[in-house]
């Protein structure tokens, strides 16, 4: 289930799906009335997600629904940094080793922790089937970045926010959680983690829905749109099953 949903789930993206349009383009070549209705879509689809309007429309939504939390944690405190993947080709410490989304939920998980007293972090994340648990690296990063170790509690079976709710429950119990993630991937994480009976707060991080010219396509309105169509399909999912 969890690699099909992935399979799936990646012909909805805005490229896979562009260079789709393009390829029936080329098949139906000789129905040319077909073939330019096709290019058209791929063309207009490409373009409008690349506008930061464009993108603006799909994440904010998204984004909107929880606001940046400073608020104190009283009594225990166990702050959940959700992983986002990292790169064992790239040399030297485990902080550059993090993809910036990841980055950006650790760096925020690490304000977290200052808002209470005796926190502990906890970070996940496997492998994807190769090279080190990502979770393993979120842990060294967050040594790296002044985090006592033995206040690090570490979930490297986990290989999505459904397993990652899951195994935090086993860990913790009933304890309550700062939950740290990505802005438009909050509303999601937040409904998994109330499903499984967590009592999360939400502090979201890495906001995706900037402003720009409205008449200047850029690839990073682009990955903003792309981000927010995968959680738009993540919420569909999570819908179907557990409605």
């Amino acid at each position: 289930m969890f690699w099909l949903k992935k399979i799936l789930s990646l012909f909805v993206m805005p490229l896979p799906l562009v260079l789709l349009l393009i390829l029936l383009a080329f098949i139906l070549i000789r129905s040319r009335a077909k073939a330019r209705f096709l290019l058209a879509c791929a063309a207009a689809l490409l373009l409008v997600l690349s506008m930061p309007w464009g993108s603006k429309l799909l994440t904010a939504p998204l984004e909107a629904q929880y606001e940046v939390n400073r608020s104190p944690i009283e009594g225990s405190c166990q702050v959940m940094v959700l992983g986002s993947g990292h790169d064992d080709g790239i040399g030297g410490s485990a902080v550059q080793q993090l993809s910036p989304t990841a980055l950006a939920r650790l760096t925020e998980g690490l304000s977290q922790l200052r808002l209470g007293k005796d926190c502990v972090l906890i970070v996940s994340g496997w492998n994807g089937g190769r090279g080190r648990a990502h979770a393993d690296v979120m842990a060294d990063a967050a040594v790296e970045l002044g985090v006592a170790p033995d206040r690090i509690l570490r979930l490297p079976e986990a290989r999505d926010t459904l397993e990652e709710a899951e195994y935090l429950s086993q860990a913790l119990g009933d304890l309550p959680v700062r939950l740290v993630t990505s802005a438009t991937h909050m509303p999601r994480a937040m409904a998994i983690f109330k499903l499984r009976g967590i009592k999360a707060t939400p502090a979201p991080t890495d906001f995706y829905g900037r402003s720009g010219y409205w008449w200047r396509p850029d690839g990073s309105f682009l990955l903003a749109s792309q981000l927010a169509i995968h959680e738009y399909v993540g919420l569909f999912w999570f819908w179907l099953r557990h409605a």
